[in-house]
């Protein structure tokens, strides 16, 4: 049977036992052993590290029968006193002392675990998150969650050194459209009726504005039924915050802080600011995407006025149906995309969209070129010279539509950074994206679709264009992007009741749909409201980049996996009928 610890109390982490000639009481699980015959060596892990417990005879015979008892994963407690190791292990912060155990209790035995745990562990994914519990116990996992923890922290201490008040908002809503589908709870009291797990808390921090409390922060969950991927996950956690009488600056000038201070206070690293801004054109045109990462170069170069009376059909054609022709070059790149490796960037640029990619490889003297026997040296030298191409070099080419090129290009461009191996490890570039277009036309549709959330504030001087120029309407939006990932979302806030009306409408909500979805705001707006806006920052990503992870599951305790199920518990599962005829549901059996 397993003891108990009557007795004993934990004086000590193992990762903090450093100093010799005290005595010290530690607990936590059995990492390895070392049975030597007459002398055991057992060390012990917790969160903070591990540290060597030693048995030999002078132990007790009682104690040393015990600890050769004991296996990996047993969880125990130790007493004894902290001696100086003879061999020494500098590569952990206690190995140059050891304990030598007078008493030891096993609290708790441990079958043989489905995979060992160890830092570096080659066992599948799958089957890691079956047993998340036992994953959890390895150490860079822990590091990871511990991480997230102190951003929570530094976040909440700067937000109220900076007079925000740190305010909860339901988790159960009225369905509201925001983006995403919403995950519907229904209700026992209102029979046949829902309510929507918030997608965010952005309805209710604007009431807040609207109730006079001046600046709101919340480390807020959120909920969004859509299809997963590494940097996303169905429930997830937003650094919330909102602010009155103020406008773009002031929002930015405010996360810019507390970048500066979550970097500087948890990595030991001093984050420029003001942070580099690009608008959203800007950053389309240079990197192909709206969330650009700059710590690298191979910027998109326009290359239409120079073919755009060449022989090759592909070219002029995309120049005279409104598209363009532009280029990005991979520098010394020319070994690494093989002949071979550039087909399977065509097939990846043909899934984005595109039609094709032309290329030029320079190895030899002579580059090789897709396109060149439609071209004159002439026309060739001139694209060399644009793009700063030499030697050594290839030069990738997307001609199409605008909106089709620069998301190929932007793709690629990331994708052939990775294959270059040229994208900087411990390296943080941030970035404003700012001056959104207020609408997006859709092309099956043949209509202007929203960008943003319906509460967004057009730029003062694009007003005017809400009836006659659609395209022209950029908004008072800006996200921050980190290395390439979407930190965060913001805007400043409609307050006009008559424009926020003539937005419902722009945005096809008839008067009856607006009052259903959004009646209650919209009454709100009519006894005031002060200027104001905010941003979500999403912690699970911020942590990630922080952590150095590859995906939101390494900072996530209990992640889901792509179908959004979670293999641990098995959820979702099915319920009872009983339950079931409570809420008034009847499942309908769909065929496989």
């Amino acid at each position: 049977m397993a003891e108990n610890m009557i007795g004993l109390r934990r004086t000590h982490y193992c990762g903090e036992v450093l100093e010799a000639g005290q005595t010290v009481t530690v607990g936590g699980f059995v990492d390895t052993i070392r049975d030597k015959g007459g002398i055991i060596f057992i060390v012990l892990r917790d969160v903070t590290g591990v540290v060597q417990l030693t048995f030999n005879e002078t132990t007790d015979r009682e104690v040393f029968e015990k600890a050769s008892s004991c296996h990996s994963e047993y969880v125990i407690m130790a007493k004894g006193e902290v001696r100086e190791r003879e061999s020494k292990n500098d590569k952990i912060p206690t190995g140059h002392v050891e304990i030598f155990v007078d008493d030891l209790r096993i609290l708790a035995k441990a079958e043989t675990t489905p995979f060992e745990i160890v830092d570096n562990t080659n066992t599948n994914e799958e089957l890691r998150l079956k047993y998340r519990y036992l994953d959890l116990r390895r150490a860079p996992l822990q590091k990871n969650i511990i991480m997230r923890s102190e951003i929570a922290r530094v976040a909440r201490e700067y937000f109220h050194e900076n007079r925000f008040y740190e305010i909860e908002t339901p988790m159960m809503i009225k369905s509201t459209p925001e983006g995403a589908r919403d995950y519907l709870v229904p209700s026992r009291v209102h029979n046949g009726k829902f309510y929507a797990l918030p997608q965010s808390p952005q309805i209710y921090k604007q009431l807040l504005m609207i109730s006079g409390m001046d600046r709101y922060v919340q480390l807020a969950r959120c909920f969004r039924d859509e299809d997963l991927r590494a940097d996303r996950q169905p429930e997830f956690t937003q650094i919330d915050l909102e602010m009155s009488f103020v406008d773009v600056e002031d929002v930015m000038q405010m996360a810019e802080g507390f970048v500066n201070r979550i970097f500087k206070e948890i990595l030991g690293i001093e984050i420029k600011t003001p942070l580099p801004r690009y608008t959203y054109d800007e950053a389309m045109n240079r990197f192909g995407s709206d969330k650009p990462d700059t710590r690298f170069e191979m910027e998109i170069t326009d290359i239409s006025d120079l073919v755009k009376s060449c022989g090759f059909g592909v070219f002029t054609g995309a120049i005279e149906n409104g598209g363009s022709v532009r280029a990005i070059v991979a520098k010394n790149g020319a070994t690494v995309l093989t002949r071979k490796e550039i087909d399977k960037l065509t097939e990846h640029a043909k899934g984005i969209g595109a039609k094709g990619l032309a290329y030029v490889r320079w190895v030899e003297d002579e580059p090789a070129c897709s396109f060149g026997k439609f071209m004159t040296p002439e026309e060739m030298a001139a694209i060399y010279e644009r793009t700063g191409a030499e030697k050594g070099d290839v030069i990738l080419i997307v001609a199409d539509k605008n909106s089709v090129v620069l998301s190929t290009l932007g793709a690629l461009r990331l994708k052939v950074a990775k294959q270059l191996g040229i994208i900087p490890e411990g390296q943080y570039n941030f970035l404003w994206i700012t001056e959104f277009p207020f609408f997006e036309w859709n092309e099956e549709t043949q209509n202007w679709d929203a960008m943003h959330h319906p509460f967004t504030m057009p730029m003062d001087e694009c007003i005017e264009y809400l009836d006659t120029d659609k395209g022209k309407v950029r908004a008072k939006a800006y996200d921050l992007v980190l290395n390439g990932v979407e930190l965060s979302s913001g805007s400043i806030r409609i307050t006009d009741y008559e424009l926020q009306q003539k937005m419902f409408q722009l945005l096809g909500l008839t008067d009856e749909e607006i009052e259903r979805k959004f009646g209650f705001l919209v009454e709100a707006y009519r006894y005031g409201a002060p200027p104001h806006g905010g941003m979500g920052i999403g912690l699970d990503r911020l942590a990630m980049i922080m952590c150095g992870a590859d995906s939101l599951k390494d900072v996530t305790a209990f992640p889901k996996v792509q179908n959004a199920s979670e293999l641990m518990s098995s959820c979702p599962s099915e319920v009872d009928a009983e339950s079931l005829d409570v809420l008034g549901i009847e499942i309908k059996k769909t065929e496989e």
